[in-house]
């Protein structure tokens, strides 16, 4: 069944755009966490890595956010992208942030090349100041600069998240572009730390997905690229000079094994002692987005609102003290273990696992309905600006926006292209079912809500 029309729901930029809270990445979907190592390296980060930087300081987990998923496997650049779900860019602990960053010295040391210097806008192509593909020229003559340059820089990309592991393929075969994979399983916050450490040399980001909150606080980072569908992106989800654009969302969810847990019939539920012990939360709240946008939504099912989280804190301690939190990210390797039953999480990373476990369900709270999109945009200091502005084109093309939906995700053109003809139908019917209007933090609510979690989340959960 076709969900509603989620564009005309979700109000946007200036004061009513999706807050995605710390990945908001992330973070954001914070998410400091360690999705892989530096790119080089072979070793993936599975759990939380220590700081964005860390390459192989973290937990060398299997996948990250599961998210190490997306890290799951190996080596930073992993190519092998498996199917697991990614709790995408969890959080790494703040306290490991000085060790993390001597961990990468030594470990980026230790695995990885010396990065070249790189400098974007020396390029003779004037590549990095083109605003649109008719300053480059045209299609063909962005398509022909973007594969002199050959390669394309991303991070914090798990395979398993939105489906980007088939989006990195294809777009790799389409152009024969090699796209360097980096910390899939970092979180928003990572991502910048990267730009900035790596900046000059030819190992930086190229592009950034990230949560709200990390993007709309760094957008002095970003270059203003307008995709040949601007016009069918909905006003509400693009910044008006195209330094960032939504690129997909979805709603928080809560994701159970029914041989597990008994079928909740709400939020409130969760405090109730069969669920002792089962009640994982997709990262840390103060880092990444998932985690930031289950602690809202927990908040609005307990007489909170968008301009107060700490209902939802006060849930999470509550659930503590019950011993029904369970401290643990949950990945897929956790979930069909039955070792995380029951996720708090985006609706499509939850709706990924009922692929593989039959007895995995996913709700999205009627009564508690917490939206969002994350942000899409090229770096100014990208060591390859033409693919990095090719990588956007391929993203909000109907064939891009097609598989972020085969990722379960909900893609920010599906209007126009449904009208147009061009949405894959199928795929849309199979979202999770939705009921109500979606609650979604404005920027200013976003950043005061963060700062509320910064002093009181510990507090509540430690």
């Amino acid at each position: 069944m076709v969900l509603p029309d989620v564009h005309q729901k979700f109000v946007g930029p200036g004061g009513t755009r999706p807050d995605q809270g710390g990945h908001p990445r992330r973070p954001g979907p914070g998410e400091l966490t360690g999705r892989r190592g530096p790119r080089s390296c072979s070793v993936r980060l599975r759990g939380r890595a220590i700081l964005s930087t860390v390459t192989g300081g973290a937990t060398l987990r299997g996948r990250g956010r599961d998210h190490v998923q997306r890290a799951r496997e190996g080596g930073d650049r992993s190519r092998t992208m498996r199917t697991t779900r990614t709790s995408r860019r969890f959080t790494s602990r703040i306290t490991a942030a000085v060790a993390t960053a001597t961990a990468i010295t030594l470990l980026g040391a230790g695995c990885a090349p010396p990065a070249k210097t790189a400098d974007p806008a020396a390029s003779t192509s004037g590549a990095a100041t083109w605003t649109s593909a008719q300053a480059a020229g045209g299609m063909d003559a962005l398509v022909a600069e973007a594969k002199k340059e050959g390669t394309l820089n991303v991070i914090a990309l798990p395979p398993d998240w939105a489906n980007y592991g088939t989006i990195i393929s294809t777009f790799e075969s389409k152009y024969g572009i090699k796209v360097d994979s980096a910390q899939p399983d970092a979180a928003s916050q990572d991502e910048i730390n990267a730009a900035d450490q790596q900046k000059g040399t030819d190992r930086a980001p190229d592009v950034f997905d990230l949560g709200q909150a990390v993007a709309l606080a760094n957008t002095a980072k970003f270059a203003p690229y307008q995709v040949s569908t601007w016009d069918t992106i909905p006003t509400n989800f693009k910044d008006s000079s195209g330094l960032w654009v939504n690129d997909y969302g979805g709603y928080m969810s809560i994701g159970y094994d029914t041989a597990k847990v008994p079928a909740p019939s709400g939020v409130k539920d969760l405090l109730k002692p069969e669920y002792k012990g089962k009640v994982a939360l997709n990262g840390d709240p103060t880092q990444a987005g998932a985690a930031f946008n289950g602690v809202v939504m927990t908040s609005l099912a307990n007489g909170g609102s968008a301009d107060d989280i700490q209902p939802g804190i006060d849930f999470f301690a509550d659930l503590k003290k019950a011993g029904n939190f369970l401290p643990t990210d949950p990945t897929s390797a956790t979930i069909e273990s039955g070792q995380t039953p029951l996720v708090i999480d985006w609706d499509y990373l939850n709706a990924a696992e009922s692929a593989k476990i039959s007895t995995w369900k996913v709700t999205v709270p009627s009564d508690a309905l917490v939206g969002g999109y994350y942000f899409q945009a090229v770096s100014k200091d990208a060591p390859h600006p033409a693919a990095a502005r090719l990588w956007q084109e391929f993203l909000y093309s109907d064939e891009g926006q097609n598989l972020f939906l085969g990722g379960g995700a909900r893609p920010v053109r599906a209007d126009a292209m449904q009208k147009a003809g061009t949405i894959d139908a199928a795929a849309y019917g199979k979202l999770p079912p939705i009921s109500g209007e979606p609650t979604i933090l404005t920027t200013d609510q976003s950043t005061k809500a963060a700062d509320v979690l910064s002093k009181e989340w510990s507090k509540a959960t430690s």
